[in-house]
């Protein structure tokens, strides 16, 4: 469970293809870290959570399988990239963003990303599968950023980007055209599905097994 609050960025040291997956170093600033990283750990990069699988001083990595580089930007990432970092939530830690899983729903695009005087704009075409999702002052969690919507229409998601996220994220580097990963709120997603289950018919629901467990 992460929040979307980036801890920090690192960058992209090394990509090793392994078959049809692949193992990714990642480069961190060790005058920046709180805590070392430990074998095991999992860690959400651009939102996307992995495990880490080999810990050094300025450095960490962690594989990557066929489903994850199918599922997200990470299979476009190339030595020099800046990613954005995050360590899971922990008991009695502030939840500053939103409940960000790591767990990538889609990729999307750049289709905006300028300068407001110190602020900026930042639009995202997203996947139509996942329009439905998107609803305005709610959270996306974009490349691991927990963003507020501030602007809906079709599969465009519009965000305000304070100067702060540039400064402490990837959108720093980032252009338009260039992929990222989204993840939508699970709030809507289980929602979603009670919804759909409010609606079913009742012999769909209703089996054997059911029965059985009630008594007939």
């Amino acid at each position: 469970m992460f929040t979307g609050i980036i801890e920090l960025v690192g960058t992209i040291r090394r990509f090793e293809p392994a078959g049809q997956g692949g193992r990714i170093e990642i480069a961190v600033d060790p005058t920046e870290l709180a805590q070392p990283f430990t074998l095991g750990q999992s860690i959400a990069v651009n939102g996307c959570c992995l495990t880490v699988v080999e810990a050094k001083d300025d450095a960490f990595a962690a594989d990557l399988s066929p489903e994850t580089l199918r599922r997200t930007s990470l299979k476009r990432i190339a030595p020099g990239t800046l990613v954005n970092l995050e360590r899971p939530l922990r008991a009695g830690d502030e939840l500053g963003g939103h409940f960000v899983l790591g767990h990538v729903d889609g990729v999307g695009r750049i289709a905006r990303l300028r300068r407001e005087a110190e602020n900026g704009w930042l639009g995202v075409q997203i996947g139509p599968e996942l329009e439905r999702y998107v609803a305005m002052k709610g959270s996306l969690a974009i490349d691991g950023i927990s963003l507020t919507v501030a602007g809906c229409s079709g599969s465009l998601a519009e965000f305000a980007i304070i100067p702060y996220t540039f400064a402490h994220t990837n959108l720093r580097q980032k252009s338009e055209g260039d992929l990222v990963n989204v993840e939508v709120d699970v709030l809507a997603r289980y929602l979603e599905r009670l919804q759909e289950a409010r609606t079913e018919p009742l012999a769909s629901r209703l089996t054997i097994e059911r029965l059985i467990d009630e008594g007939f």
